[in-house]
């Protein structure tokens, strides 16, 4: 079931959100080379707890950190460890905020140092695809026109989309209703509305699309071994077209 939410509850998510983007915006100048993926968490889970919340992922499912830290071929939900950022590693951070019982979720990836042209190339498409998409989250669309939209702009760059993971609702859970994959046919799929909040997360990679988990369970990677992107924000649908929860 989808779940429509109050302006109330849409209050707590907006406050949920700007957790999150808080927690971006203390991470982003630590991310360079000789950085470990635990102290990114570290400072992440210190500033969604200084702010009132909890990390939404901390025991989630078993998840055992406060964030997903995913570097380079890891896809996603990757585990934080000692292991130290190099010169040229892409590095995905996701963070989630649990305020008041409703949670924000937003993820994005960053340059470690200087990266190759590739590397950026996979950043902007991915980064640009999310925006895309969003042109279509709005009153009128349905999921399908978003996740169409995401697929042609990734693939007419040259680049392909893992087909097991993708964008959901979100709310006072941090995953509901609907499922909202990175391909798919336009005008297919539920109706959006208004007061319906969703994470929105393209997920890229450079070769193909095919991803293995690895032994903990947890950590996705592309099964090529080839570098991987993701980003994401949280939105609501309004009367006029979307907001942004996960920024500041």
């Amino acid at each position: 079931m989808i779940l429509i939410k109050s302006p109330q509850e849409i209050e707590k998510m907006r406050i949920a959100g700007r957790i999150v983007a808080l927690a971006h915006q203390a991470i982003a100048p630590l991310i360079k080379p000789g950085v470990t993926t635990k102290e990114i968490e570290m400072v992440a889970d210190k500033v969604i707890r200084a702010n009132g919340a909890t990390p939404s992922f901390k025991g989630y499912g078993g998840y055992p950190a406060s964030v997903c830290t995913s570097v380079n071929q890891v896809l996603v939900h990757g585990i934080p460890s000692n292991t130290k950022l190099k010169e040229g590693d892409i590095i995905s951070v996701d963070i989630g905020a649990n305020y008041l019982g409703y949670h924000g979720d937003s993820a994005w990836t960053y340059a470690v140092g200087k990266i190759s042209k590739q590397a950026e190339a996979l950043l902007k498409v991915t980064h640009d695809s999310l925006f895309i998409g969003l042109e279509n989250a709005k009153v009128g669309k349905r999921v399908g026109d978003i996740s169409h939209a995401v697929q042609t702009y990734v693939e007419k760059h040259g680049f392909s989309i893992p087909k097991d993971y993708g964008g959901h609702g979100i709310g006072s859970n941090l995953h509901e209703e609907p499922f909202i994959p990175n391909f798919g046919t336009a005008d297919s799929g539920v109706a959006l509305r208004t007061g319906m909040v969703l994470a929105i997360e393209p997920m890229v990679h450079i070769g193909h699309d095919e991803t293995e988990v690895l032994l903990d369970d947890w950590t996705v990677v592309s099964k090529d071994g080839s570098l991987t992107a993701h980003y994401e924000h949280t939105v609501v649908i309004t009367e006029t077209g979307y907001e942004i929860l996960t920024k500041l």
